[in-house]
């Protein structure tokens, strides 16, 4: 792994802090949006970002921290990757809307002739472009649907699909997704994933998915699903990698039921697994994919891609959307496309994987508190538990990241326990950044959980 500076010149790539975190001016903001954003917008870190890039974010304190989250595995590239810079000032200065539907540009197809390149398998695709994730999940859903004539849509546990009506019937967690907000939309079925730590011994992924499919077809029946939608690996859930053999058994019975295998690449897309798409590491080709996250750079922008027969069924305007597939973002998206290809991101994504799984493995034989390192490339995790079971222990969990945090080193949790770390690390960060974040949270593991 090489360090690749990226973003503003001004950003050195260094930890550096000059205050606690936060300090005084992040504190001072804190207070601003307490009294003018509502308190049902989530707060990880409450430091405010001054600017960004490569590896670091640097808070209007002047504090520089390593960003192992990418914004959620969203700037892959690195903040204000300078292609996606000179692509998006380049844009603005153009136009900056249309709307496609109504008087169309360049932009918008030459992101979907990238995807139909980029995403898993050599037949005939078309894509569709949106604004977020949960839309271009909500849009595979109707193409689904309307491809087959068919209603059911089979998801899993441990799913996060979104935050709309319909993906938050899709999402398995409650709290804080689903709370208060039903009802949800119907026809929505729910089945066992793969999650080889939390599985009975033996069960392997090819018997796994045979239990999840032997649901399907007693309780909604083979010829009712319209879809079977799945994360590849799982990402609010805790980067749940299913076993070996599930994802293509999964695909396979799809397959011969007629029902479409959707895959849900919106956190696994564009490099961050070490492949450009997770389900390549299995040879699974799915019917619909969507994307969204990693796509532009920053730029929100989100895609469904599919196999053309399955796109074109859709009439004319029963798909699109005011801002999807926006000029300026579709001007990020191929920029981005284009740096991930030069600097090959994702073997950059396998080198991050390489640095980081000994490390956590290391930690994990010293604490007794890590129950499960997974992950694949550059979306790796830790899941943590009580000494000597596996009972998740949401609170420790907490206080490594509060920890990290504190020290200037930006991590994520997730999990359906909330007993998983989390690390998106930008593709780009340079090596030391990366060995430095781990020194961290040794040190973190160190103060909270007595690790030697």
């Amino acid at each position: 792994m090489t360090d690749v500076l990226t973003g503003p010149a001004s950003v050195t790539q260094e930890r550096r802090l000059v205050t606690e975190v936060p300090g005084p001016r992040s504190r001072e903001l804190l207070e601003r949006r307490t009294a003018a954003v509502a308190s049902g917008v989530g707060l990880t870190l409450p430091v405010f970002v001054e600017r960004a890039g490569g590896g670091v974010v640097v808070d209007v304190d002047g504090n520089s921290l390593i960003d192992l989250g990418s914004g959620i595995a969203v700037v892959s590239v690195g903040n204000a990757a300078p292609r996606v810079v000179e692509a998006v000032q380049a844009q603005v200065a153009a136009f900056t809307h249309t709307c496609f539907m109504v008087t169309p540009y360049e932009g918008y197809v030459a992101v979907c002739e990238e995807l139909s390149r980029v995403t898993p398998g050599d037949h005939a695709k078309k894509s569709a472009l949106f604004n977020s994730g949960a839309e271009a999940v909500e849009n595979a859903v109707k193409i689904a649907r309307h491809a087959t004539g068919r209603q059911a849509i089979v998801v899993f546990d441990h799913a996060y699909h979104g935050r709309t009506n319909l993906t938050m019937a899709l999402t398995a967690k409650n709290m804080p997704y689903k709370q208060g907000f039903g009802p949800f939309a119907t026809e929505v079925y729910r089945v066992p994933m793969s999650y080889p730590y939390r599985d009975e011994p033996g069960l392997t992924g090819p018997k796994a998915a045979a239990r999840a499919l032997a649901l399907v077809e007693a309780q909604v029946g083979a010829g009712n699903v319209a879809g079977v939608l799945i994360e590849p690996i799982q990402g609010e859930g805790g980067f749940v990698v299913p076993a070996e053999g599930f994802l293509p058994a999964i695909a396979d019975w799809c397959r011969a039921s007629g029902a479409l295998f959707v895959a849900d690449e919106i956190q696994t897309g564009f490099c961050r697994t070490g492949d450009w798409f997770a389900c390549e590491a299995e040879g699974v080709v799915p019917d619909l994919i969507t994307t969204a996250k990693g796509i532009a750079g920053g730029l929100p922008l989100a895609a469904v891609t599919g196999r053309a027969e399955l796109m074109d069924a859709v009439h004319s305007g029963g798909l699109g959307g005011t801002y999807g597939g926006n000029p300026v973002a579709c001007a990020a998206a191929l920029a981005t496309i284009q740096t991930m290809r030069e600097q090959d991101l994702a073997g950059a994504a396998r080198a991050i994987e390489a640095t980081m799984l000994p490390r956590l493995r290391a930690l994990q034989e010293r604490t007794g508190v890590i129950g499960d390192v997974r992950g694949r490339g550059a979306m790796i995790a830790i899941e943590l538990v009580r000494p000597g079971t596996s009972e998740p222990d949401a609170e420790l969990t907490g206080r490594i990241a509060r920890a990290c945090h504190a020290q200037g080193v930006v991590v994520l949790t997730a999990g359906t326990y909330g007993n998983v770390l989390r690390f998106l690390p930008p593709l780009v960060i340079g090596e030391h950044l990366l060995t430095e974040a781990l020194d961290v949270l040794d040190a973190a593991f160190a103060q909270e959980a007595g690790a030697r």
